[in-house]
């Protein structure tokens, strides 16, 4: 663990790596204690690179045996060797270079680099593990053909690394080994080392150009039967990327190997994935709807790395949006496609609409609070201290987002042509942000030859999130309609500091819209030379104006449809409008919003009302609509599901000034029982038409019909429906499937809690599963979120046996979940909830930083809550500062939150 001193790095700052390393060999002999890696490369300086330029080479937590230059032993003097660097002096021109060195995996609590879990051996290099692994270039731009030598005891029995198989033999009676190459050159983050004995699921299928390859999911043995959905989505992924993008998989083979332990979802090494558990395994007695959806996301995520990532990667760390950006924006339209897969139009719009308002929820809810706080950044930050901490919302789902509204204002055909282009220009190469926004500049400008993407750019180099005031003139004389927009995006973060009065400049902003009549039907507008329900108005400058003519009546707005852009909107919709948009607009997402907002409104009110003593109530408005969309069964099941689930209180603190969650989740409680209460006919109905007899499917009419039946379920047990509790318990018990199982469990803990058999049910459900890590894991997450979990309750709860800080699933299961999600718990004026915080982030530090430094986020934006509790939570703060060998991760985290806060 590094407790060093921070060294801020700088975009601005970067320079070539004065040597080229083509070619490396790595040879381990593998023992858990005790690691022998033989790394041989070839090196050769480059060209514009500075006579006598030494060779720096980045390492840690290794012991050195021995470096040779051309095969000659290099004395200790002719080296510098330090803690985390070794450097060579004086080398010649062209050289092969031989490092011998040991790790120790076993001992490796940070899951970075080599390391043991469940008695077998894994990698994981980005972004900055390569070098506990052997002394080398750690840095995205080096780029090597790798040959890997895997010797290892039998009892390891399936020895994997990157690329193709080349060779396997017995060393001996009780040693074997295995040779990979990967013809493809590479980073050292995408390096990857599998040793262990597994079962194996595989299949052979073609690829567009008529090559058969082996697709193969690693995982351990007894889980053989919770791998088919893995391994069919690879191959859905793969089949999805030659048709969409048109890009084939270039090895002969294609590996995902489950581990228990692991930091992140999953990483994309070249033709050897590795994966948390979690997005493997699934069948329907394990794993929830929401499993099976993430576990074909993540697949087809990491699988599209192949390509945005892997073939074309980083010239730098700051660019790191520009693959994962890239990438989630193809997965979020792999898993849109796989959800309106073999439906109709207008199913499949709908089923879209849903992926899209997941997508939506998930920024809202995570990126816009960091848009805010201290740790704000554009999705290329200009500087950093640890790279681990930037792998942040802002870098993936941003910089989704800032793909999408290339893809918008290109069109699906013009954005293909794009990437062909990007593609074309830099296969093999490590490059940035600007080398993708110059091939898709390219294709916008055959478009409109007097435009580019010239303010465009600014998304890349300027944080937070614009808002946009819409103003709506209607001329009924002239039957003409103004629509103005008006930007404006506030310093952030380190802006605030260096810059407080600043004002950003201008961003490009595809705004799309359609108007709707009083009754609710699309307006037809005449926009670029035909008549359109929706167009996409191009706001780039600080205040544009457009007009539409032949508008017979004072319009409706549907604004931001698609959500076309990561920003917020401000406009003064009557309640009534709200209404008709919920119940008419033909924009699914846009309608979804509107209900979202008369929610939203709602809620605030609601938590207004308790501040001042008023008795609350639910407006007229407000019923209706959810009356009118809880009604409507024309509707998709999944939509509806959607449609009728109250915004989430981080979203909701976003328009709370100051925050203060524990009113805000009593006030989103009161709202949900009023509801229940209120509409308790129409919750009934719904439970009724969303039952799913037969057997078991994570397909998406069937996953919606559990959705809308589940959210009913809580609803009813909200509004006090006594019968609920009963048809809660007899679905807990008949259950044939871990989704219906969970939530009627979740549903009783929330509002039978003290019930005896409440808790009789939670303690069966840890005997049934308890030799399951996954779903143990979902046991104690749901008991982390209940709204009666106190710090106590989470004490008793940490010592429970099957608990542990050093699994990475684990602590995010029980303390992150209870950190994040319960405000209830950790918002507490006496500090208790706070002080239980951070003395989990000192324990993990000493554990594994990475997943300590993201627990600490939870407080990071201290400085906008009430009185009442921001001062024990900078006292929290100030206690972890101040803690003696704080890791750098931690460090930079709570150091950026007490010194640039709101």
């Amino acid at each position: 663990m590094r407790t060093d001193t921070p060294v801020t790095i700088q975009r601005q700052d970067y320079t070539p790596y004065p040597y080229a390393i083509p070619d490396v060999t790595l040879a381990f002999d593998l023992d858990p204690a005790d690691t022998r890696v033989r790394l041989t490369m070839h090196i050769a300086r480059q060209a514009d690179a500075a006579a006598g330029a030494p060779l720096v080479l980045n390492g840690e937590s290794l012991s050195l045996e021995s470096i040779s230059v051309d095969g000659r032993p290099l004395a200790e003097t002719e080296y510098q060797l330090n803690a985390s660097t070794l450097t060579l002096l004086d080398l010649p021109d062209v050289a092969e270079i031989e490092i011998v060195s040991h790790c120790k995996p076993d001992a490796n609590s940070t899951l970075m680099g080599l390391y043991v879990s469940g008695g077998s051996f894994f990698t994981q290099c980005e972004a900055e593990g390569f070098r506990r692994i052997t002394w080398f270039a750690d840095r995205p731009d080096v780029m090597s053909r790798y040959r890997v030598i895997v010797r290892a005891p039998k009892t390891y029995a399936h020895l994997l690394s990157n690329g193709n198989l080349i060779a396997s033999r017995d060393i001996d009676a009780e040693r074997h080994e295995a040779i990979w190459e990967d013809p493809f050159p590479k980073p050292c983050y995408l390096f990857a080392l599998v040793a262990g004995t597994f079962t194996k699921r595989e299949c052979t299928t073609q690829t567009q150009s008529g090559r058969s390859v082996l697709l193969q999911v690693y995982s351990d043995p007894g889980s053989e039967n919770r791998t088919q959905w893995a391994l069919e989505s690879l191959e859905r992924a793969l089949k999805w990327d030659e048709v969409r993008f048109g890009l084939e998989l270039d090895l002969d083979r294609f590996m995902i190997v489950a581990v228990r332990d692991f930091n992140m979802g999953a990483m994309e090494n070249k033709g050897l994935n590795v994966f948390n558990a979690a997005y493997v395994l699934a069948d329907p007695h394990t794993a929830t709807d929401t499993n099976y959806e993430a576990i074909e996301s993540v697949i087809g995520h990491e699988y599209f790395h192949n390509w945005t990532g892997n073939r074309v990667t980083c010239r730098d760390w700051f660019q790191l949006s520009l693959k994962e950006g890239l990438t989630v924006f193809r997965d979020q339209e792999f898993s849109a496609d796989m959800m309106a897969a073999d439906m109709d139009d207008a199913a499949a719009v709908s089923a879209r609409a849903v992926k899209r308002i997941d997508d939506v929820v998930t920024l809202r809810a995570a990126q816009f609070p960091e848009d805010s706080g201290p740790m704000a950044h554009p999705i290329r930050p200009e500087s950093f201290q640890e790279i681990g901490n930037f792998y942040t919302a802002t870098v993936y789902d941003k910089g989704a987002e800032v793909i999408r509204m290339q893809h918008t204002l290109l069109g699906e055909a013009g954005f293909r042509a794009g990437m062909d282009e990007y593609f074309r220009r830099h296969d093999g190469q490590a490059v940035t942000c600007d080398d993708f926004v110059d091939a898709m500049e390219s294709v916008y400008r055959t478009q409109h030859p007097k435009r580019n993407f010239d303010v465009f750019r600014r998304w890349y180099r300027q944080a937070g999130t614009p808002r946009v005031a819409v103003t709506l003139d209607y001329d009924a004389t002239a039957r003409r309609c103004t629509v103005t927009l008006a930007q404006h995006c506030a310093p952030v973060g380190v802006e605030k500091r260096m810059q407080p009065a600043a004002e950003k400049l201008p961003f490009h902003i595809p705004v799309s819209i359609g108007l709707l009549d009083r009754t609710g039907a699309p307006l037809k507008l005449s926009f670029e030379g035909g008549e359109h329900d929706t167009v996409v108005l191009e706001l780039t400058e600080a205040r544009q104006q457009w007009t539409f003519e032949n508008i017979d009546a004072q319009p409706v707005p549907s604004l931001l449809r698609d959500f076309s852009a990561p920003v917020v909107i401000d406009y003064a919709w009557q309640e009534d409008e709200l209404a008709l948009l919920s119940a008419h607009d033909t924009n699914p997402f846009a309608r979804w919003e509107a209900g979202q907002e008369l929610a939203s409104r709602q809620i605030l009110a609601v938590a207004a009302q308790h501040a001042t003593g008023t008795q609350a109530a639910l407006s007229d408005a407000f019923v209706a609509a959810w009356r009118a969309l809880l009604s409507d069964t024309a509707l998709d099941a999944a939509y509806q599901a959607r449609a009728l689930a109250l915004p989430s209180e981080k979203t909701l603190a976003e328009r709370m000034s100051p925050i203060d969650p524990p009113a805000l989740a009593a006030a989103r409680d009161a709202v949900r029982d009023m509801l229940g209460r209120t509409l308790r006919p129409d919750w009934q109905a719904a439970w009724d038409r969303s039952q799913t007899p037969g057997d078991y499917s994570p397909a998406p009419v069937p996953a919606g019909k559990r959705a809308l039946k589940n959210l009913a379920l809580t609803y009813l047990l909200a509004g006090g429906d006594a019968a609920a509790a009963d048809a809660a318990r007899a679905q807990y018990a008949n259950a044939d499937n871990m989704t219906d199982s969970l939530a009627a469990l979740g549903a009783l803990v929330s509002y039978a809690g003290d019930d005896a058999r409440t808790q009789t049910a939670l303690d069966a459900f840890y005997t049934r599963w308890a030799e399951d890590p996954l779903v143990v894991d979902k046991w104690f997450a749901l008991q982390a979120t209940a709204r009666t979990t106190t710090v106590d309750t989470m004490r008793t709860l940490m010592q429970h046996p099957a608990f542990t800080l050093r699994n990475p699933n684990r602590a995010r299961a029980l303390i992150f979940q209870f950190c994040l999600n319960n405000a209830r718990g950790l918002h507490r004026a006496d500090g208790v909830g706070y002080a239980f915080w951070a003395e989990q982030v000192l324990a993990l530090n000493a554990i594994n930083p990475e997943i300590a430094a993201r627990l600490a986020r939870a407080l990071d934006s201290w400085a906008r809550f009430t009185p009442a509790l921001r001062d024990p939570m900078q006292h929290a703060l100030t206690s972890i500062r101040a803690h003696p060998g704080l890791s750098r991760n931690v460090q930079e985290i709570v150091s950026k939150a007490l010194d640039l806060a709101a």
